[in-house]
């Protein structure tokens, strides 16, 4: 193959284009941040302004450095998850860092981001299917990328739609399906329900 038949390789995630989406998840942070009294008036309009001129992820990144507190998730921390034998569920409402690699051992790995609040404009999953498989569950209105992953034996299972709600993190996903494979999708009609029933008492404690 010449090079000039060959596929260039992506950029950086750093490098590459931010969307509207992207944007809109740092003015939400940069707004709530100046609520929780993190950011004065001036330095929140001065940030708003870079965040809707912003062209890479960098540009955006930039802006939020800061403003992460404690008990939030690092943006560059890395999450590791191994399944091993019995097999490893990270369910209901946890700490989303930027980065989270999954290796499925013979257990596997359940990552559920249906009831986790995640103002990242985007949470790169690093899954190795190996023998069980990772499954990854996401929220309606949010996107996932599996254009990455290798799919190895297992192959790799997309049940998302495309539609991104604005202010909603991409779910990245890299690595290989190896035996087990990897899937991404949103929650079942069983899975529906139980949320459902989670917000309805949620909002009854709220009121009461």
């Amino acid at each position: 193959m010449t090079a000039e038949t060959q596929t260039p390789e992506p950029a950086p995630w750093n490098e590459q284009r931010a969307s509207h989406a992207d944007r809109d998840a740092v003015v939400a942070r940069l707004q709530q941040a100046a609520a929780d009294g993190r950011l004065d008036f001036t330095e929140l309009d001065a940030r708003l302004e870079l965040a809707l001129k912003a062209k890479t992820h960098a540009d955006l990144a930039r802006l939020t450095a800061d403003l992460w507190g404690p008990g939030e998730p690092e943006p560059n921390r890395t999450l590791v998850l191994k399944g091993g034998l019995p097999g490893v569920t990270r369910k209901g409402r946890w700490q989303v860092p930027a980065h989270v690699t999954a290796y499925a051992g013979m257990g596997g790995v359940v990552l559920d981001f249906t009831q986790v609040d995640c103002t990242l404009p985007e949470v790169e999953v690093e899954a190795h299917g190996q023998m069980a498989g990772v499954v990854v569950i996401i929220p309606d209105g949010w996107a996932a990328q599996t254009d990455d992953v290798e799919p190895g034996l297992g192959g790799v299972k997309d049940g998302t739609t495309p539609d991104r709600l604005p202010g909603t993190p991409l779910i990245r996903l890299t690595g290989n399906g190896g035996m087990g494979g990897v899937v991404v999708r949103h929650p079942r009609p069983r899975e529906r329900r139980k949320l459902n029933k989670l917000k309805q008492a949620a909002a009854l404690t709220a009121a009461a």
